[in-house]
């Protein structure tokens, strides 16, 4: 490993430490800016989901952790990382990042002023972390008891949304584009509450109850729930694993509706859903 890279890592360690501190949970990033650790379970013909359950490491997001000696456990493990995340939606400041991207023919700061006009709300001093292509990262802290999904440009184009499963790029860390800095007068401190118009705009619309066929029974239910469970970046897997099980014990023509009704409710659009479906039922040696 070159000295460069030394450094970086040992910067990104240094900075993790200092986030942990602050109660913050973090994980190593590689230049790509993904998790520097790559998954144990990624040659198992057919992985069941786990979020560290397995004692390995390895599980992305849910490896952060605010444990020093966990995280120079972490960064032991990825002697090649050069930055570190940190995970939104945690206690102690169940951290909100709002992602405001620098995109061709797009003003995501002026989309978020347009916002903040016609929806009354004003976002308070807070930590702010310039980016290397010049967006802006702004942290705000949720309420223990709302969770925050994630999205991209659903709340406008350009603005994404990192919430509950998701990550920030921390300070300090370096890139394949460049380094993250915290903008001046903001690194001292602490994420500032959510405005409640803007936390409104954050939350989902209620979803419609369907409830699951009673032909079901438990299993169909538990398979919905995996569905709904899931994060962004993996809701097609999630859909696709949970209807190849339903066709292989036989109860998924009854199910497609309630698993359609709950890739919805995670972000999929219905036509996506459905064809992710009648892909697991020819996989399976169906007819959708």
């Amino acid at each position: 490993m070159a000295t460069t890279d030394r450094q970086a890592t040992t910067l990104a360690l240094a900075h993790a430490l200092s986030a942990a501190e602050r109660g913050l949970a973090v994980l190593p990033l590689s230049r790509t800016k993904l998790p520097a650790l790559r998954s144990p379970h990624r040659d198992d013909p057919a992985p069941s989901p786990c979020h560290g359950e397995c004692g390995r490491l390895g599980h992305g997001v849910y490896d952060a952790s605010s444990d020093p000696a966990r995280i120079r456990e972490l960064f032991a493990a990825a002697p090649w990382a050069t930055g570190y995340g940190i995970a939104c939606g945690l206690p102690p400041h169940h951290l909100i990042g709002i992602d405001l991207d620098v995109k061709t023919g797009t003003d995501s700061s002026a989309a978020l002023r347009e916002l903040a006009l016609r929806h009354l709300f004003t976002i308070p001093p807070t930590v702010v972390v310039v980016t290397p292509s010049g967006g802006r990262h702004l942290w705000l802290s949720g309420p223990p008891d709302v969770v925050v999904p994630n999205s991209a440009g659903r709340l406008a184009p350009g603005i994404d949304i990192r919430g509950a499963g998701g990550y920030l790029v921390g300070p300090g860390s370096r890139t394949g584009q460049g380094v993250y800095a915290a903008a001046p007068g903001t690194a001292h401190l602490a994420p500032a509450p959510c405005p409640r118009s803007l936390l409104r705009l954050l939350l989902p619309p209620p979803r419609a109850h369907h409830p699951t066929p009673p032909a079901t029974g438990g299993h169909g239910q538990g398979l919905v729930q995996f569905v709904l469970a899931a994060h962004e970046g993996q809701r097609n897997t999630r859909l696709f694993w949970a209807a190849c099980r339903a066709y292989e014990d036989g109860i998924g023509p009854a199910l497609v509706d309630a698993l359609v009704e709950a890739a919805r409710g995670t972000g999929l659009a219905e036509r996506e859903a459905r064809a992710t479906i009648a892909s697991a039922a020819r996989m399976t040696g169906h007819r959708p």
